[in-house]
């Protein structure tokens, strides 16, 4: 049957001017069809740089929303409207407003990680991977930094002439890896490395061996005379690290899955390329105004 679908993919997919991001946290058989598989930012740029007309865009609903304030001239499809990112939705307009209000002067640093319309309130976003380098690059002494606090404490530790302000937000996903599941897994593999991701909380990042986006995951795994490594991201991270390095071994807390991310189906990716919806939708203005602060970070670099 995924043969059948795969195949029908492959002729609409040539047939209607598409290409297929896929983001590494999506299930294998969805990677497997990627045209290219990566981080958010790195399928936001790589829509940037491709003649096809329409762009499938297999993650949740910020990184597709990220894909068209880059690409507005494109139909950005997202194959299930539903996917979205709980952290993203923690940010509230009204309170963020407010809190900009108490701290005048303070820049506002948005983790890609949010909606388009709190794009608009921020003076610059990140990834987790340049994150350090754009804090590091603001004039401005005080940051509010939205909405991950972990990740904002991560990047804390290494901007310790900065006011961090952290928004009380989390990637339910990386919160819920806990210090003993990946120390139980160690036991079991002492030779394996800890990579973890800057989502984690402090005290798994504490124990681990680096931390790391994940294409500094990736990135990392190929170049690494190690062979065995404890994966502390979302766990599907794990099938593209094994796809690019046979050679190696890699354990995932199996308690890591966004469900989110599991919304996106190969019948869905058929569907959408079949009537070519649901098209993120965004005003000119919106897109125009989120624009800003995302083209400022490209300019302070990626970081990894």
């Amino acid at each position: 049957m995924d043969r059948e679908i795969k195949s029908k993919i492959k002729e609409l997919k040539k047939k209607n001017n598409t290409i297929i991001l896929v983001h590494n946290y999506q299930i294998p058989e969805v990677q497997d069809i990627a045209d290219f598989v990566g981080d958010s930012l790195d399928l936001a740029m790589k829509a940037t740089k491709t003649d096809a007309e329409n762009i499938i865009f297999c993650g949740v609903d910020f990184m597709a929303e990220s894909a068209k304030i880059l690409n507005p001239s494109k139909n950005v499809i997202i194959p299930d409207i539903e996917a979205e990112c709980p952290m993203a939705n923690m940010v509230n307009l009204n309170d963020l407003k407010k809190l900009k209000n108490d701290h005048p002067g303070a820049e506002v640093v948005a983790y890609i990680n949010t909606t388009a319309k709190t794009k608009i309130l921020s003076d610059i976003c990140c990834t987790s991977a340049n994150g350090v380098k754009v804090v590091k690059s603001l004039l401005s002494e005080k940051i509010i930094f939205i909405p991950d606090k972990n990740l904002g404490s991560y990047i804390q530790r290494f901007a310790k002439d900065k006011e961090m302000i952290l928004w009380p937000g989390i990637c339910p996903t990386h919160h819920k890896i806990r210090k003993e599941d990946i120390l139980t897994i160690k036991k079991k593999h002492p030779d394996a490395e800890i990579l973890v991701h800057p989502e984690c909380r402090p005290e798994v990042i504490d124990i681990s061996d680096h931390t790391f986006s994940t294409n500094g995951m990736v990135n990392y795994a190929k170049t690494s005379d190690t062979k065995e490594f404890i994966i502390g991201t979302e766990k599907e991270l794990c099938y593209r690290l094994k796809k690019e390095n046979l050679d190696k071994t890699f354990y995932p807390l199996k308690s890591a899955i966004c469900p989110n991310m599991k919304k996106i189906t190969l019948e869905k990716v058929l569907n959408s390329l079949k009537t070519l919806e649901p098209r993120i939708k965004l005003s000119n203005e919106i897109m125009e105004k989120a624009k800003q602060p995302l083209q400022r970070m490209m300019e302070v670099g990626r970081g990894d």
